[in-house]
Formats: structure tokens, sequence, C-alpha cells
């Protein structure tokens, strides 16, 4: 009988396994490889895959301190003064005192009077709208935001509009339609991580003036990478003070994983109250938070790693510029190089693996139609040889497409 049980929903099924089944996608990515691959091990920018050793060009350790002594030194004490796990939500049963330690650290380091750490960079983001966006409210969101801001928004009853990538001139239209009482909020990233540019705050701010607005920034690729010691985007154009909120992620600049919120005493508290993101998730683990302040430490007391990131950046840059490379007018450490169609994209990124270069590929409609590209990051431990690959790798490329 439970044989044919079996037989019968197997033959049958239902809309959603079908769905899953025959998914385009699904059927597409397993046939082609491109993404979900496991390494064997890694050392520094090295990573074996299949026994092959590569260069790593599409991590997001931008100051190489995942294998830092004194930022695994760190993590290891973690464990051994708290063990593996929290085992709860700060709310109830899982805040610690390095959770509050953390915190206080990091919000003075970034201008702010408090923050809030959770698990993961893209809670983190989510909760700096699901907490604060109601309904009659109006979120204005740059069209390239990442998906965790999106995902928060759409957990809202406010209404969203989304304006053109990094046109303020875009916004200041928008807000116009809306009546000055409104509740708005107005978010954008500090650093577009596809993308590599840098947001025109300034401009933004100037725009959002005299319009109501709560400001929130995700600063995941720009927290480590710009500001003085790595302070961020907001303190690169010295505008703290007029960015409401803050978020970003523990596991680029800060080689660890977690989120961070940060913003004014009251703000913070408020999120605290109303984030259904922050309420119901499991704290950060002591490891990974003991990791993210060593790593905050060295920022300030190592400031050549955050030298050599950029020396590293400006070679490679120059690699791909005579090579006549698009890099869609990157300002930062990331950097994409846009190939145009997905079948120009998975041939560049397949003659890169096959020259020992790992990147990322990322096609329409994870992109705009058109700005199929390979994504790719430097990092500060990338060495002069390690370039050199790259640069040999990415003419090898080139004179393929």
């Amino acid at each position: 009988m439970p044989f044919m049980i079996s037989l019968f929903t197997a033959k049958s099924g239902n809309s959603i396994a079908s769905r899953c089944r025959e998914d385009e996608a699904t059927r597409l990515r397993l046939r082609y490889k491109p993404y979900y691959h496991t390494f064997d091990r890694q050392i520094g920018t090295h990573v074996w895959l299949g026994g092959t050793e590569m260069i790593m060009l599409s991590s997001n350790d931008y100051l190489g301190l995942t294998h830092h002594p004194k930022v695994i030194e760190a993590a290891q004490r973690g464990l051994a003064e708290w063990g593996t796990s929290t085992t709860g939500a700060r709310l109830s049963n899982g805040s610690r005192s390095y959770h509050q330690q953390l915190e206080e650290k990091l919000a003075a380091f970034l201008g702010k009077e408090a923050c809030h750490i959770s698990v993961a960079g893209y809670i983190s983001c989510m909760s700096a709208i699901q907490a604060f966006a109601q309904k009659g409210d109006v979120v204005f969101g740059d069209k390239n935001l990442h998906s965790s801001i999106w995902a928060g928004i759409g957990l809202t009853q406010a209404k969203a509009e989304r304006f053109a990538h990094n046109n303020p001139a875009d916004l200041r239209e928008l807000l116009g339609y809306e009546s000055p009482e409104t509740p708005k909020i107005v978010a954008f990233e500090g650093v577009y991580s596809m993308e590599g540019h840098v947001a025109p705050i300034l401009e933004i701010l100037a725009v959002t003036a005299e319009h109501n607005c709560f400001h929130v920034m995700d600063d995941a690729h720009g927290f480590g990478v710009l500001g003085q010691h790595g302070r961020g985007t907001a303190n690169h154009f010295g505008v703290t003070d007029k960015i409401d909120l803050i978020a970003g992620s523990f596991s680029k600049a800060l080689a660890s994983t977690g989120g961070f919120v940060a913003g004014s005493r009251e703000v913070i508290e408020y999120l605290r109250s109303h984030s259904k993101q922050t309420i119901f998730s499991a704290a950060l683990a002591p490891a990974q938070a003991y990791a993210a302040s060593a790593a905050l430490d060295l920022l300030q007391s190592e400031p050549e790693h955050l030298r050599r990131l950029w020396e590293n950046t400006k070679r490679y840059k120059q690699i791909l510029h005579d090579l006549k490379l698009d890099t869609w007018g990157s300002e930062t450490p990331a950097v994409p190089i846009v190939l145009g169609t997905k079948e120009r994209a998975y041939r560049f990124w397949q003659h890169l693996m096959d020259r020992g270069v790992f990147t990322v590929m990322s096609i329409a409609p994870a992109v705009p139609p058109g700005k199929d590209l390979v994504r790719t990051a430097i990092s500060a431990c990338h060495t002069d040889e390690d370039l050199s690959k790259i640069g040999d790798a990415m003419a090898f490329a080139a004179r393929r497409l």
C-alpha cells in the first residue's frame, strides 16, 4: 500500500512540485554550473576547487582579515568563553555582554549614539526598513538597491517608489508628487556592490532637505572601504549626522558574519521594539562577534590594509582599462566587467576559470538588460604575483570575446 501511494503521488504531483521540477532557470544552472561551487580549502586569496588551485577574485574580504591571526585568536577566545551559540533571540534569552560591547564599540566608530547587531547583514538591512515604514508612509528606493532592502519594504504596508539609480533629479521629481506632511523614507546604498558606484549622498540630502524624509543607507560595501579608517560612506562625505540609519554587514571588511544597524538611541530602541527580524532571530554567535570586534580594532590599529586595498584596486583597474574592458564606471574595489549578453558573460567567466581565476557571473534580471557581467572584487591580500596572473587571465579572456 505505501508503494501504491508513493507511485500515485509521483505521477500526479502538485502545482508547486511541478513548478520546481520544470523550472528553466534551475535547469540551466544545473547544466552550465556557474553557481554554488564548493571549495576544498582556502589559503589567503587562493582557493582549491576540485583539487585545482585558483585565485579568488570575487570575495568581499576587502581588507583580507579573514586569516589575520588576531581575528582567528579572538574567534577562538569567543568559543572558549561562551561556547558555540546563544540558542536564543536577544529579546529573550540570547543577549550577552559581548553583544553590547560590540554595539557600543561599533556605534562609537561610526559616530552614532547606538547600534544593534544581528545574525546577518541581510536581516539588519531588512529591519532598517520593516521596523519603521507603516501604512500611509512612502518609501523611495534607488532601483538598484540590494534585495534585502526590497524584502524589508515588501513586509510593510507602505507605498514604494523606485527612483533611477544614483539619480537625485528623478528622486526630486517623485518627492514632488507627495504631500509635505507624508512621512517618507529614502533608502539607498553607500556603495552599490554590483556596480561599484558610490551614492551621490550630498545631492540626495540636498534634494530631500524639505520633504520630511528619514534616510536609510545600506553601507555593507562602503564600511571598512571608505572614510577615515574605513568608517564608511557617510563619514567619507562628512554627513554621518544627516543619515538616520546606517546598516551593514560583518561579512565584508570585518571578515565575519552578522550585521548591524546604527542610529540615534531612540531610533535603535524603537527598532528593538518593532523589528520582527530582530525580535525573532537568534542572537549572533560568540565566535562571529569576537571576530568582528577584533577586525574593527584592526581597522584603526593597522591602516596598512586599507592602503593596500586601494593600491591593488588602482593597479587592477589599470589592467582592465588597458584591455578596454567596461567596468561600468566603478569607483570602488567592487569592479564589474560588463559583457552585455549572458552568452558573452558566460564565455568570459569560463575563460577566467580555465586560467585559474575564480569570479562570479551576474545576468539579467539580476542586472539591467544589456549589463550582463562578471563581478570581481579586489582584496588587500592580493599579491603582486596574483595581480600579474589575473592580468594574464583577463587578457586571455578578452582576446576570446
